[in-house]
C-alpha cells in the first residue's frame, strides 16, 4: 500500500507540470490555435469514454497491475510525443495516447487500493490517495509555472518530458509491488463481457451510485476550469491572478482538512455525509451567487468567489474516504476492476458534459446558472438520502465490522456459540 501511495503521488506530480498549461501550449506555443486546443481537450474525454469499458474487463482477468503497467507505458509515451508533436495531428495522436492512459490508471489503482486494503481500513487508503494527489498536483504545477516561458517551446518540451519520466517511475516502483491474491474471475462468461454488465445494471444500489456520481462529478468537478472560472471572471469580475488564489484555496482546503475530515467522517454513514456534501455545495454555490449577483465591493466578490473553491475542496475531501470505498463494497468478489472502471465511465461522461454545459451558462446567463447549480447540490443530497436506504447497514456503516470485531473479542467460546 506505501508504494501505492508513493507511486501515485509521483505520477500526480508529473500531472501537475503539464495540466494547466495544456491550453496555452497547444494554441500559443505551438501555434495551432484555440480550435485545435479545444479538441485536445475534448480527446482526453473521448479517449477515456473508448478504453474504459474495455479496462473494467482486462482488469478482472489479468488484475490491476498488468493493466496499470501498460497504462503508464502508453501514457509515457504519449506525454513525450505531445511535447515534441509540431503539427496538429501528431498533437491529437499523443493527446489521445495520454488521455487513454490517465483513464485507465484510475481503476486499476482504485482496484490495487481495494485488493491492498480491508472494509475497515479503505477509507483511509482512499483518503491518502486523495491526498497525495491533491498534493502532487499542486507542487508540480507550482515547479511547472517557474520553469515554463510562453517564449520557448524546450521549456514545455522539458515540462512533458519530466511528465513521461514520472509515468516510468511510477512503473518501477510498481513493478516490485507483490500483490495479495485477490479473487479473479477467468475464462467464465459472468466475470466479463456482457454478463458482467448485465449484473452490474441488476445492482440497483450500484445504478443509483453512478446516477450520484454523475450528479457529483458534473456539479463540481466539471464546473471547475469551465463554468465556474467563466461565471468569476464575466459576473463577478475576478481576475486570472485572483482565479489562481481560488484554485489554490480549493487543494490547500484538501491538503490541510483531509486527515481532520476523516477522524468525522469515519464514524458517520457514508449516505449522509454524502448528503452533507450537496448542502456544503449548495452554500458554495450561494456564495458564488453573492461574488457575481451581490453588487458588494471587489474585495468581497473575491472574498466570496475564493470561499465558494475552499467550500468545494471542503466537500472533496468528505468524498474521498467515501465514495470509491463505497464502490467497492458494492462490488461482488472477483470484480472490483469492473465497477471501478464503471465508475470511472461514469466520472468521465460528466466531466466531458459539465463543461459543454456549464461553460456557456456561466459566461452568459449568470443568475440561471447558479440557480441551476444550487439545485443540483440540494439534489445530491436527497439521492444521497435514497441511496442510503438501499445499502446494507455494513455497506453504509463499515465501522461495523471493526466494532463487532471488538465486541466477540473477549467473549467466551460458548458465549460465541450462544450468539451463532
Amino acid at each position: 500500500m506505501r508504494r501505492i501511495h508513493v507511486g501515485n503521488a509521483l505520477s500526480a506530480f508529473g500531472l501537475g507540470f503539464t495540466v494547466p498549461y495544456l491550453y496555452v501550449y497547444v494554441a500559443q506555443v505551438r501555434g495551432l490555435g484555440a480550435m485545435t486546443a479545444g479538441l485536445v481537450l475534448a480527446v482526453f474525454a473521448v479517449a477515456a469514454l473508448v478504453v474504459l469499458p474495455f479496462a473494467g474487463r482486462a482488469i478482472v482477468r489479468r488484475g490491476p497491475l498488468p493493466v496499470l503497467l501498460t497504462a503508464l507505458l502508453t501514457a509515457s509515451a504519449g506525454a513525450m510525443s505531445l511535447g515534441l508533436a509540431g503539427n496538429a495531428t501528431a498533437v491529437l495522436l499523443s493527446a489521445a495516447a495520454l488521455g487513454a492512459g490517465q483513464a485507465v490508471m484510475q481503476p486499476a489503482l482504485a482496484t490495487m487500493i481495494v485488493d491492498s486494503s480491508t472494509t475497515e481500513n479503505r477509507s483511509r487508503a482512499f483518503a491518502t490517495q486523495f491526498f497525495l494527489q491533491n498534493l502532487g498536483l499542486g507542487v508540480g504545477g507550482l515547479i511547472g509555472g517557474h520553469l515554463v516561458d510562453t517564449t520557448r517551446v524546450s521549456s514545455f518540451t522539458l515540462l512533458f518530458a519530466i511528465e513521461a519520466a514520472m509515468f516510468l517511475v511510477l512503473v518501477a516502483v510498481l513493478a516490485t509491488v507483490r500483490m495479495p491474491r485477490a479473487p479473479r474471475v477467468g475464462d467464465a462468461p459472468t466475470g466479463s463481457g456482457p454478463g458482467s454488465w448485465r449484473s452490474l445494471l441488476g445492482n440497483r444500489a450500484m445504478v443509483q451510485l453512478c446516477v450520484l456520481g454523475f450528479v457529483l462529478f458534473f456539479a463540481c468537478y466539471g464546473q471547475f476550469e469551465s463554468g465556474l472560472s467563466a461565471y468569476g471572471v464575466e459576473a463577478a469580475g475576478i481576475s486570472t491572478s485572483a482565479l489562481g488564489t481560488a484554485l489554490a484555496a480549493n487543494t490547500l482546503m484538501i491538503v490541510v482538512a483531509q486527515f481532520a475530515v476523516l477522524k468525522f467522517v469515519e464514524r458517520r454513514r457514508r449516505s449522509r455525509v454524502i448528503a452533507a456534501v450537496g448542502l456544503i455545495w449548495a452554500v458554495a454555490w450561494v456564495a458564488a451567487g453573492f461574488a457575481g449577483l451581490g453588487h458588494g465591493s471587489q474585495e468581497m466578490a473575491t472574498a466570496a468567489f475564493v470561499s465558494t473553491y475552499a467550500l468545494f475542496g471542503l466537500g472533496e475531501a468528505m468524498l474521498s474516504p467515501t465514495v470509491a470505498p463505497l464502490v467497492a463494497d458494492l462490488a461482488p468478489s472477483g470484480l472490483a476492476g469492473q465497477y471501478n472502471s464503471a465508475f470511472a465511465l461514469v466520472k468521465q461522461l460528466a466531466l466531458a458534459v459539465g463543461p459543454a454545459v456549464g461553460g456557456p451558462m456561466g459566461a452568459s446567463l449568470h443568475a440561471p446558472y447558479i440557480v441551476t447549480f444550487l439545485l443540483f447540490s440540494l439534489g445530491i443530497s436527497v439521492l444521497a438520502l435514497r441511496l442510503g436506504r438501499r445499502l446494507t447497514d455494513v455497506q453504509d456503516q463499515p465501522w461495523l465490522v471493526r466494532s463487532r470485531v471488538v465486541v466477540r473479542g473477549p467473549q467466551a467460546p460458548e458465549a460465541v456459540a450462544a450468539e451463532a
